[in-house]
């Protein structure tokens, strides 16, 4: 499971190291693509291929369906890790993210997440604001 949050560098290349602990679950093939809130996505490929999967079930009479699926596929990018777990971030996702000098990595269960560390902050200081809230409307679904 991917859980933590972590600082990192963007190096002039356009290249972040991803924590020690992700590297074993993420592999060494992975996809990076455009997520929701203004964040890069990484995946797994298997997790990947799931995604992929229901992305291709959802109707395509729909515009919504067509519109998201369009989001994710076309900004989506295979990318390997190299042997000391950097990754490369193309620059249109690097521009869609903001990402700056200092990336917040975040484990996200089967992701990763990238962002803009100052994007990330605020953010986090919102959804910690709202944590009770947002506990007492998932336990009205019989989530917690």
């Amino acid at each position: 499971m991917l859980i933590g949050q972590y600082i990192h560098t963007l190096d002039p290349k356009k290249r972040i190291a991803l924590p020690a602990k992700f590297r074993s679950e993420l592999g060494k093939k992975v996809v990076i693509t455009r997520g929701l809130d203004n964040c890069l996505v990484i995946y797994p490929m298997k997790t990947w291929q799931k995604m992929t999967e229901k992305l291709g079930e959802l109707p395509i009479g729909q515009a919504d369906t067509r519109g998201f699926g369009r989001f994710v596929l076309a900004g989506a990018v295979e990318g390997d890790i190299d042997s000391i777990g950097r990754i490369l971030v193309p620059d249109f996702l690097k521009d869609f993210a903001g990402l700056e000098v200092q990336v917040a990595i975040i484990g996200v269960h089967d992701r990763v997440e990238l962002w803009n560390e100052k994007i990330w902050a605020e953010y986090k200081g919102r959804i910690e604001k709202q944590a009770d809230a947002l506990a007492e409307k998932l336990g009205q679904i019989g989530v917690l």
